[in-house]
């Protein structure tokens, strides 16, 4: 009788551990699924925050050098490889708040035909990146974290994936959004 509700108890033992690595494992499986997504999500922001930037660079409602500047550094983060990526969406970025923190530059731009609807698009193209960026660092965290749980290293539950890295770009939005 103790014998087999020894037993017993080893075999639910064992079940309710392989319940839990199962569970931990899918965990981290939906973790790395939610990454891939905002991942996704952040190169989407991205491309359409170049894109709004080089049509407003190609509009000519900016000044030639404005233009030039914005169109250039648009170029730049599109061509960026992978090491350079990061800091060619920073230059990008800075080039931005050059441009629309200019004295008058948002009340100009409004009064050109076509304008106003350029800075709606830039406006939510900008937000849509710091938004983006932020949510995609937050599930880079919270993966690294679930990775370096002890069950997760000692039963290789993520495999061979390596940690992800955080995006780290100075997406500071130009001070003349920021206001309104």
């Amino acid at each position: 009788m103790t014998s087999t509700l020894i037993v017993l108890l080893a075999g639910i033992a064992m079940v309710l551990t392989a319940v839990y690595v199962s569970w931990r494992a899918g965990r981290l499986d939906r973790l790395h699924i939610r990454l891939e997504l905002a991942r996704e999500s952040l190169e989407a922001a991205l491309v359409r925050r170049r894109g709004v930037v080089l049509e407003l660079a190609g509009s000519r409602l900016l000044d030639p050098a404005t233009s030039l500047v914005l169109a250039a550094a648009a170029h730049e983060a599109r061509m960026a490889g992978p090491e350079e990526r990061e800091h060619a969406e920073s230059d990008l970025s800075r080039a931005l708040r050059a441009a629309v923190d200019q004295e008058r530059f948002r009340e100009k731009l409004s009064e050109s035909p076509g304008g106003k609807d350029l800075l709606e698009e830039l406006d939510a193209a900008v937000a849509k990146v710091v938004y983006s960026r932020r949510f995609y660092n937050n599930a880079v965290g919270v993966t690294r974290t679930a990775q370096r749980r002890w069950l997760a290293r000692t039963l290789r539950l993520a495999g061979h994936t390596e940690f992800p890295s955080f995006f780290e770009i100075d997406d500071n939005p130009p001070a003349a959004m920021a206001t309104e």
